[in-house]
């Protein structure tokens, strides 16, 4: 295979230099010493190697099929290009600015001081760190596949009132597990009304609601996290992307279960979360605040 330095390499894929090596370097690929590029570990094993030349002394050489997509993602199509939230924009007939903050809400980009920055999350998904050249602010780019992702596509859809309408509110233990879960969501109706006007599904959800609502913390209900799978938080706070848990019915073996499963859930996506039980519950005052000034949610 015929290697070519990062610059002819930015030439092939249609990108400047500067953002192929601002690429190569959130792959983990390259790293920066001093004025100079090392390859990693990693770099080495995508087939990186250094040459020497008289004119340019020591520099970094690539396999000329080298792909930018992350490990374990679907491989880039031939010819496919990669996609600013402009340009998802418009396949949703939506602004920039308001995928950047849909995208946030899924937890594939943070805002920066200016721009918007990849997280890891995001990089599952393909995405690829950029900069202006102009101004350097830094932007995500995204791989053709990204408006085929169903969390995607649904939370666009809730955002602008397409999505669709459930009927049935889903259980509180948040995790679809079929008839016991349809049991469970029967046996636990939502009658309890708080302060804002929800329907939660016991007294302890209901304190926890009213709490948030008198500190004026914006919060939502039983909202589907962001993934494939059909899962439900208790209470969402979009304030640093927060989600809270309460736990309860601790006797209970098939909810035992349900709440492990949900925690590795939240573990797998690596999404903030605040787990409550009826001791925490009794004390929100002094519980709460402390928690959720860790995600930079502040209470009073």
């Amino acid at each position: 295979m015929k290697q070519i330095s990062t610059t002819a390499l930015s030439k092939t894929l249609c990108i400047p230099a500067k953002e192929l090596f601002a690429a190569l370097m959130e792959l983990g690929l390259i790293e920066k010493d001093g004025a100079a590029w090392i390859l990693t570990k990693d770099g080495e094993k995508r087939g990186g190697a250094y040459k020497e030349s008289p004119q340019y002394g020591k520099y970094i050489v690539w396999p000329e099929d080298l792909s930018l997509q992350p490990p374990n993602t679907p491989a880039k199509k031939p010819g496919q290009n990669l996609l600013t939230a402009t340009a998802v924009g418009k396949t949703f007939e939506l602004s920039a600015n308001k995928i950047n903050f849909i995208l946030s809400e899924l937890g594939w980009v943070n805002k920066g001081l200016k721009g918007w920055l990849v997280t890891d999350q995001g990089k599952k998904q393909g995405g690829i760190q950029a900069e202006d050249r102009k101004s350097g602010i830094p932007y995500v780019r995204w791989p053709n596949s990204i408006i085929e992702t169903k969390s995607l596509i649904e939370t666009i859809g809730q955002v602008k009132g397409t999505g669709v309408t459930q009927t049935v509110q889903p259980p509180s233990s948040g995790v679809n597990a079929g008839s016991a879960a349809v049991g469970f969501r029967d046996k636990f109706e939502a009658k309890h009304r708080s302060t804002d006007g929800h329907f939660v599904r016991s007294k302890a959800e209901m304190l926890i609601d009213n709490w948030l609502y008198m500190a004026e913390i914006v919060h939502a209900y039983e909202r589907k996290l962001p993934i494939e799978e059909d899962v439900y938080s208790d209470f969402y706070i979009p304030t640093g992307k927060v989600y809270i848990e309460y736990w309860g019915y601790e006797n209970d073996q098939k909810y035992i279960a349900r709440k492990q499963k949900k925690i590795d859930l939240y573990n797998k996506y690596g999404f903030n979360l605040i787990e409550l039980q009826d001791k925490e519950v009794q004390n929100l005052d002094d519980i709460l605040p402390r928690l959720l000034l860790k995600y930079g949610v502040q209470a009073y």
